[in-house]
């Protein structure tokens, strides 16, 4: 498939938003003043904007985005954008509540859980396609989860750290940064795991089982479908070299957990500064992974264009 660059940021910025909010909605991180507070509310709900509007972008007609809103009964796309639009007016709720008094635990849990159903939805747009095999795989919304929550995790310990040790949390201020880091290394291993095993049996179709004549041998195309490329061509039969693709899994691995966890970890070193060098750096390589979710999936049409997989 090929990579819509609107689609990875909406999904990476979106699910780091969604991430924080989580967080603070649980209540992992309490900012210690109203100041911070909407400083760090507000980075969650910038984080959310900027992927509704990059989504919106992707549209080809955006100002019918309101009609896909109506089929949240069949459709996960539905789905995800009525619950992006609830979880983003309950953060609002939730950040102006917290201003004025204390922030309430029943709208702050109402908030992480919404939040954390609006991945698992995102994820699911791309899981619930049986036509792609690489995408439909158990662990494909727990890719997204987990990595939207160890974002959110690394973003929280960065506040905690530029408060200077002043927030409080129902797990300890202290222990934001082992969650964080807990949380990245257990995304890198769901990752890896899934990058290892979805689709890895292919999509079950070959042009063989779709003609009834394998049993005479192999079915090779004589004359392509077409005289050029056309759109299902130029949209679904977008490839990656298997060596680069290795490549870049190993950048989004490194970007993404082992310097982050490095970052984390140097206790000696940690600034507010270089927690926030983390959170950069491992939504980078979020961003990676996320360029190679959609490279290396391959749609069954391929297969009538004489692709095999």
């Amino acid at each position: 498939m090929r990579p819509a660059f609107s689609l990875i940021f909406f999904t990476t910025l979106s699910g780091l938003g969604f991430g924080l909010a989580a967080v603070l909605g649980f209540g992992l991180i309490t900012p210690p003043s109203p100041f911070w507070w909407l400083i760090t509310n507000g980075v969650a709900i910038m984080l959310i904007g900027a992927g509704l509007l990059a989504s919106t972008i992707h549209l080809g007609r955006p100002e019918r985005a309101w009609r896909a809103l109506s089929q949240w009964r069949s459709s996960w796309l539905s789905r995800e954008g009525v619950l992006a639009g609830l979880a983003f007016g309950v953060l609002l709720v939730f950040t102006l509540d917290g201003y004025v008094n204390t922030p309430r635990y029943e709208l702050g849990l109402l908030l992480a859980i919404i939040a954390l159903i609006t991945i698992w939805c995102t994820a699911m747009i791309y899981a619930s396609l049986k036509t792609v095999a690489r995408w439909h795989y158990p662990l494909t919304p727990f890719v997204f989860i987990s990595y939207g929550m160890a974002g959110g995790l690394t973003l929280a310990a960065a506040f905690d750290a530029a408060f200077n040790g002043q927030s409080s949390s129902i797990i300890g201020a202290s222990s934001i940064t082992g969650a964080a880091i807990l949380a990245l290394i257990a995304s890198g291993i769901i990752d890896f795991i899934w990058s290892r095993r979805a689709g890895a049996n292919g999509s079950g179709s070959t042009p063989e089982s779709a003609t009834g004549l394998g049993d005479l041998g192999e079915v090779r195309m004589l004359m392509p479908p077409h005289s050029e490329e056309n759109w299902l061509q130029h949209e679904m039969g977008f490839t990656v070299a298997r060596k680069h693709a290795k490549i870049l899994r190993r950048i989004s691995t490194v970007l993404a957990v082992v310097l982050p966890v490095i970052i984390l970890t140097t206790t000696t070193l940690q600034s507010g500064a270089l927690m926030m060098a983390a959170v950069i750096l491992h939504l980078g390589g979020v961003m990676v992974s996320r360029w190679l979710f959609f490279a290396e999936a391959k749609h069954t049409v391929t297969l009538y264009y004489g692709a095999r997989h």
